[in-house]
């Protein structure tokens, strides 16, 4: 008797109809072309990598049996308490007085945001996103089959009616912002626009994502408080927020370790480590030893290193747009982070040009489409300054530049 392969597809769940292939990680097949100046991946310079402390800090594990016993065996969903205190210390240090009860260690900031979509949505819920937003908050929503809601541009800053924004939508949303350099945009939201945000979440009575990846890449400007900082000075306690704050050593250490942390009241923290320890059981141990070991000493400093490279390379970018790019052509200027948003003429498609930049000027960047949660728009492309080196920073925007002119 003989049987027929099965089909797959027919026995996938529902929700896997929403789940898709990221384009920016298809895109970062192409950085194993050498020939490609790539402005597509949100990468890291590993230049910037601490590698030297980071070894001694596997080192320093090993070279004792009882932290090499430690380092090596399973270990508490939470997460490594040492780590957990230091960073409530370092929030303490921004506005927020929390405990180590308020932390728990997550595989990067990515396994937060499923965690709490786990955690928070069911089928049909509203989460309230930027227009537009970070592509992988998105997908890591979608398994939980929200329906979302764009705040309109500009919206936090005109005002807004939140019965009129919710009519015919889920009560009690949820709300996903990145305030400090977001992805895709670059940019930043002003105090009084964080001010209207949590007016907004009160009046709505919503849940808030505050997603931190990029806000120790500050280069320019002051630093501002924090969601979560300002919802505390207003409600007396992290217990009585409603802000999650999600932070990750990714961008300032390396994505490598994969080690983020949610920041958040203890009810709320509870439960997360409960659904940790359906998905993983925890963060791999001894790199959260290694995390802890590199950031007691000379974090600050290293952090000012990133800085000043980043804000560097994001200045050469700017400079470079400003030289090259044709009339009609407009872009963000962040203050931190690794992205530059670029509008482009009325009718041109992103997806179209990269088809065109890969293949005549063998350029890669992320067409902006795929950003927005609701309505899409065609015409914008995101561009990253954080891995190539400043030549090809300079080379890569004449070159795309020139396709620009020419479509």
């Amino acid at each position: 008797m003989t049987s027929s392969s099965p089909d797959w597809a027919a026995r996938f769940s529902d929700r896997m109809s929403r789940v898709h292939a990221s384009e920016i990680r298809e895109l970062l097949k192409l950085l194993d072309q050498p020939d490609i100046l790539s402005f597509a991946g949100g990468i890291p310079d590993p230049g910037l990598f601490p590698a030297d402390r980071i070894q001694a800090a596997y080192d320093r594990a090993f070279a004792r049996p009882d932290t090499a016993r430690q380092a090596l065996q399973y270990s508490v969903s939470e997460g490594y308490l040492p780590l957990r205190q230091w960073i409530a210390a370092r929030m303490a240090r921004d506005g927020v007085a929390c405990g180590e009860h308020n932390i728990m260690l997550t595989a990067g900031s990515q396994q937060a945001l499923d965690l709490l979509g786990k955690l928070f949505l069911s089928r049909g819920d509203t989460v309230m996103v930027a227009r537009p937003t970070y592509l992988g908050a998105l997908g890591a929503f979608n398994a939980y089959e929200p329906a979302y809601l764009d705040l309109p541009e500009g919206a936090l800053s005109d005002g807004l009616d939140p019965e009129a924004l919710m009519a015919g939508r889920a009560p009690q949303p949820l709300g996903y912002f990145v305030p400090d350099f977001a992805n895709p945009t670059g940019q930043s939201l002003t105090l009084d626009e964080r001010t209207a945000l949590l007016d907004l979440a009160g009046a709505l009575d919503m849940t808030l994502i505050e997603d931190a990846a990029y806000r120790e890449l500050r280069f320019e400007g002051d630093a501002l408080p924090t969601l979560l900082a300002l919802d505390i000075a207003r409600c007396g306690s992290i217990e009585a927020a409603r802000t999650l704050f999600c932070g990750t050593f990714s961008k300032t250490l390396s994505p490598a370790l994969r080690i983020g942390w949610v920041c958040g009241p203890r009810a709320v923290i509870e439960k997360l480590v409960l659904l940790k320890q359906g998905a993983d059981l925890h963060v791999s141990t001894i790199n959260q030893m290694v995390a802890h070991g590199v950031v007691c000493e000379g974090y600050d400093q290293h952090l000012g290193t990133l800085r000043a490279a980043y804000g560097a390379k994001a200045a050469v970018l700017l400079a470079a747009l400003e030289r090259h790019m044709p009339p009609g052509v407009t872009w963000s200027r962040p203050q931190g982070g690794m992205f530059v948003w670029v509008t482009l003429p009325d009718g041109m498609d992103g997806k179209v040009l990269l088809e065109r930049a890969l293949a005549e000027e063998r350029v890669a960047f992320v067409p902006g489409e795929p950003f927005f949660a609701e309505v899409p728009a065609a015409n914008a492309i995101r561009l990253s300054y954080s891995l190539p080196s400043a030549a090809q920073i300079e080379d890569g925007a004449a070159r795309l530049a020139r396709l620009i002119a020419r479509a």
